[in-house]
């Protein structure tokens, strides 16, 4: 069982780091080539006292021949098939050999996680370093690099491979950048509509669409970042600067951190008071999308 406090998308390394050295086993247990999600599949307390941690992961053994560790025709034979006993005997065998495969490689595994480890803690080495961000935000212009929220953003270009994808560490990251300024933003889930300028059907290239043409607008499940921003003190004539200086961070974020599938979204919104066109108690400045009639 997994505490809710911890991320789905969160990384091993990253949750090794917040242990004590030797407080911690780890289990191989997944097939993932990959760690971006559901790296972690299992948290509990062993009855050592030590945590005991199932990440879904492949062992070394996952990448080897099948044919090293068990026969290959092992449930060819017809006597296997058609006789239930001896199916279960050659699988129980079968098991086995792939834990004692486990038990053998898992010190070869546990190496590498702490390789892989000990290559995060150096990385961290270059958070401050200015030569690194300056090769990795050689091609920024000169509007992005005077945007406020960028030059904030670029001690978190060194790991940019890292956060690249992880939705956690991306909203981690545009809180504490967004609460320096004073703002704050909230996650929602939205249905946005989206249009394809150059629609594709693979099985239609070349050919006449006809009744098979479906249209180019389609609704989307989209994660939406809502900036909480209506100050009166600078909500006059600078409301328009702060929209565009916003989009120009946006599609920085969106070139370096997010995933090629993800489209990054902000919605700025007032939680204030309502607007009046005539209010004696206080004053209120007027939207920017009022329409005066």
């Amino acid at each position: 069982m997994i505490p809710k406090t911890i991320p789905d998308d969160i990384n091993v390394e990253i949750l090794l780091s917040y242990f004590p050295q030797g407080s911690c086993k780890v289990v191989f247990e997944g097939l993932h080539k990959r760690n971006a999600y559901n790296d972690l599949i299992g948290l509990e307390e062993n009855e050592e006292g030590n945590m005991l941690l199932s990440i879904g992961r492949a062992s070394l053994y996952n990448s080897l021949p099948e044919t090293m560790f068990h026969a290959i025709d092992r449930f060819d034979n017809p006597l296997v098939q058609n006789n239930k006993e001896r199916f279960e005997e050659e699988y129980e065998a079968q098991r086995q050999e792939i834990e004692n495969a486990h038990k053998y490689f898992s010190p070869i595994d546990l190496l590498l996680l702490q390789l892989r480890m000990s290559v995060r803690e150096k990385l961290t080495d270059y958070a401050e370093n200015d030569v690194m961000m300056g090769i990795i935000g050689d091609e920024l212009d000169k509007t992005q690099r005077q945007n406020r929220f960028i030059k904030q953003v670029m001690p978190f270009l060194p790991f940019c491979k890292s956060i690249r994808g992880n939705k956690t560490l991306i909203t981690l990251m545009l809180r504490k950048i967004f609460k320096e300024e004073g703002l704050e933003i909230h996650i929602r889930e939205t249905m946005l509509e989206y249009i394809d300028p150059e629609p594709r059907y693979n099985e239609c290239l070349g050919n006449n669409l006809d009744n098979l043409y479906n249209g180019n607008i389609f609704n989307e499940q989209t994660t939406v970042y809502e900036i909480e921003y209506w100050p009166d003190d600078v909500c006059k004539e600078d409301f328009d600067a702060f929209v565009k200086e916003v989009e120009v961070f946006r599609l920085f974020i969106q070139d370096y951190f997010m995933a090629i599938d993800e489209t990054l979204h902000f919605l700025i919104t007032c939680n204030g008071n309502l607007t009046y066109l005539e209010d004696e108690t206080q004053s209120n400045y007027l939207n920017y999308n009022t329409y005066l009639l």
